[in-house]
């Protein structure tokens, strides 16, 4: 098997440029909502992917080529919002989306605040 020529992106910015320009758009918007609702979370790439992490990963977001998913880390959060996540729905955990049909902003700052929320308790916990 040949080696990879191309580098896994290493910052968020790095991973966003590499993507055709309507999924580049959808994610920085997606990139902006998640920041809002969570200013002190650290931006991380994680599995190849852009995430936030705050006392433990809050969420994951990545482009596909007919698709973006948003990875919710938590069965919790994924339960107490499963009626207005149905429609996005692709298997455990993932959200998927298009740039034609987003994530409503209300909704994945709710989910961000929620899974923001849930690791500040277990943090507490731990302490």
């Amino acid at each position: 098997m040949a080696a990879r020529t191309e580098k896994h992106p290493k910052t968020v910015d790095e991973y966003l440029a590499r993507l055709p320009p309507k999924y580049r758009a959808a994610l920085r918007g997606l990139r902006k909502t998640i920041r809002g609702a969570a200013p002190d979370a650290v931006e991380v790439i994680s599995y190849q992917m852009p995430a936030f992490r705050h006392h433990g990963m809050l969420v994951y977001y990545a482009a596909f080529s007919d698709h973006a998913s948003l990875f919710v880390a938590s069965a919790q959060v994924r339960r107490k919002f499963s009626a207005e996540l149905k429609p996005y729905e692709s298997g455990k955990g993932t959200l998927h989306f298009t740039p034609e049909k987003p994530l409503p902003d209300d909704l994945v700052r709710r989910i961000v605040r929620a899974r923001a929320a849930e690791n500040s308790a277990r943090r507490r916990t731990k302490s």
